[in-house]
């Protein structure tokens, strides 16, 4: 802009500036809220505004506070007949007013409001409407506070999605790539965390790694993956996180590359009622927990001698020194919940014999009772627990109530029943027949 002297010529101007202004600034709607005759009017604003779907700004187009502080440019104020090129001033109190800076001075002057639609600051999603500073709800209306749940549902209350939260604990016999768990299609507010030397992989459904993959340390930061974004962070505290909002757009798979003991890893995700069903199936397809042998080793480790294995059938245990460590506290409601909800077999039991072997314990079990089954069982089935030391222990000649899952080997030669380690095994009684009868109630369909 230049500078101009003759007023006849400027009035012209300032109105073509203006009317191209009032065009750049985003569409809204205006709603009057009116009684009947005879009605006392509603408490609260006459109006309410909308936000229209409009297309974003080419890249390059003046912003919109810019144009409307270029308007004053060549144009006397503060009561001289001196002139300035005027820039927007963002330092000022209040943000809903047209401030100026002078450029190449020091000062700023406020030319009352900004046009309806500008927006408040820079980067800010609020917008300035009749001088307020006001926010668009996820359902289009500025002021309303509308936000979307969990679920992804504007104003939701979390009822159209199932709540997914674990703890992977495999120890791991080797170091390496172990499978964690699957992160479906879907998937929202993701969350994985952990304390340790060991570092949190993700592969996407190319099989190709997003982070920490071949065996190399990828730097804390923004990944993108499966339409969402990944957000990475390690901490001093050998502290790792992973997080995305989501949704995902297509199957994700995270896993653990082992270095040490895994000390165990918190995972979350929110999941459509819809699609939980098909997860469950691919989840099991591919043997929950997941795990994977991978050829190269991080820090070899001297090999165990093998421990000759030892059967016990209908005899009464001989107390010996035990040097299994204590079995962590799975008790509750939620822990019941989640592994009736996730298991492919619930049922009453005797434990008639007892196998333990370097890397797994077998229990010979007689079915006396079947809650849930995906399959048939027989009278007496062998049920595998991971580790010489599987946690809960199960007590010869003693009935339990028992959550296990089907893990099938990927060349079909082995279909067994597996007793994840802190799973679900509690002494029958009648009272935890009700609980278990209680939490078949909670279950997706």
């Amino acid at each position: 802009f230049r500078r101009v002297d003759s007023v006849g010529f400027l009035e012209p101007l300032f109105q073509f500036l203006w009317a191209r202004a009032l065009h750049a600034q985003p569409e809204m709607h205006s709603v009057r809220r009116a009684g009947f005759p005879g009605e006392e009017l509603c408490w609260g604003h006459t109006h309410e505004y909308r936000l229209c779907q409009l297309p974003d700004c080419p890249l390059g187009a003046v912003p919109f506070r810019d144009l409307q502080c270029a308007l004053y440019n060549g144009h006397p104020v503060l009561g001289t007949q001196k002139t300035y090129l005027w820039v927007p001033f963002y330092g000022a109190p209040n943000q809903c007013d047209l401030n100026c800076l002078a450029e190449g001075h020091d000062f700023y002057h406020s030319f009352g409001r900004v046009l309806d639609g500008t927006p408040c600051s820079q980067g800010s999603p609020g917008l300035c409407v009749a001088g307020r500073c006001l926010s668009a709800g996820c359902d289009g209306l500025l002021g309303s506070g509308a936000r979307e749940d969990r679920c992804g549902r504007c104003g939701g209350a979390n009822d159209s999605c199932l709540f997914v939260q674990r703890v992977f604990r495999d120890a791991g016999a080797f170091a390496g790539y172990w499978n964690v768990t699957l992160i479906p299609e879907g998937a929202r507010h993701i969350r994985a965390a952990h304390r340790s030397r060991n570092h949190l992989a993700l592969m996407g459904g190319d099989g190709r790694y997003v982070l920490n993959g071949n065996w190399a340390v990828s730097p804390p930061g923004t990944y993108e993956a499966a339409g969402t974004r990944v957000v990475y962070t390690r901490a001093t505290g050998r502290e790792e996180t992973l997080s995305a909002a989501g949704p995902t757009s297509q199957d994700l798979l995270l896993q653990v590359l082992l270095q040490e003991p895994n000390p165990g890893i918190e995972f979350e995700f929110w999941l459509p009622q819809e699609l939980y069903s098909p997860f469950q199936a691919q989840a099991q397809a591919l043997g929950w927990p997941l795990w994977q042998p991978q050829p190269r080793e991080v820090e070899p480790r001297p090999p165990e001698p093998p421990a000759a294995p030892t059967v016990i059938l209908h005899q009464t245990p001989t107390p010996t020194s035990d040097p299994c460590p204590p079995c962590p506290d799975t008790r509750g409601r939620a822990h019941r919940l989640l592994h009736y909800c996730g298991s492919d077999f619930v049922f009453r039991a005797r434990v008639r014999g007892r196998l333990r072997q370097a890397q797994e314990t077998r229990y010979e079990v007689r079915v006396q009772l079947i809650y849930k089954n995906r399959s048939p069982l027989r009278a007496l089935e062998y049920v595998w627990a991971p580790s010489r030391c599987p946690c809960p222990v199960l007590a010869l000649h003693r009935e339990y109530l028992l959550a296990a899952r089907r893990l099938i080997s990927p060349d079909g030669t082995q279909d067994r029943l597996l007793l994840p380690h802190a799973g679900y095994a509690r002494p029958w009684s009648p009272a935890e027949d009700s609980r278990v009868r209680l939490a078949a109630q909670h279950c997706p369909v």
